[in-house]
């Protein structure tokens, strides 16, 4: 089924999170886009801690990104997440990271497999869970 829903959220680098020349360090982007994908997913009614309380897990099978443009340290960035289908027991997301003078940083593409946490195996999303996308398309 293909979606149409995209979330915004903001963060800011910390000083802790860049090298000595005040870049942001590459693998914080993958925090990032967690985040963005949290929120977005909290945003259409449904938190991780929710659907793990109804037994169902969320890992990543699979992250592609691209660098390009460095985030530096205090940049306030905006992640802008899309679900933009859900095929099986897989969501796919893609994210744009966004610093303040609106310059694309980094571009990513995420794969979610639900799966049950009693059997590890994959299984289909909960229809409550695809109403509340559906619901929620932007």
């Amino acid at each position: 089924m293909e979606i149409e829903f995209t979330h915004k959220t903001k963060v800011r680098v910390r000083y802790g999170e860049t090298d000595q020349m005040g870049y942001c360090y590459y693998g914080n982007y993958a925090q990032y886009v967690e985040i963005g994908r949290v929120e977005a997913l909290r945003n259409v009614g449904m938190s991780y801690k929710e659907m793990e309380e109804k037994g169902i897990m969320l890992p990543v099978s699979e992250f592609q990104v691209k660098y390009l443009y460095p985030a530096k340290y205090d940049d306030e960035l905006t992640i802008e997440s899309k679900i933009t289908s859900i095929k099986g027991s897989r969501m796919f997301f893609e994210h744009e990271i966004k610093n303040e003078e609106g310059r694309l940083i980094s571009t990513s593409k995420i794969t979610l497999a639900f799966v049950s946490k009693e059997t590890m195996r994959p299984i289909l999303p909960p229809e409550s869970f695809l109403n509340l996308i559906l619901h929620h398309e932007k």
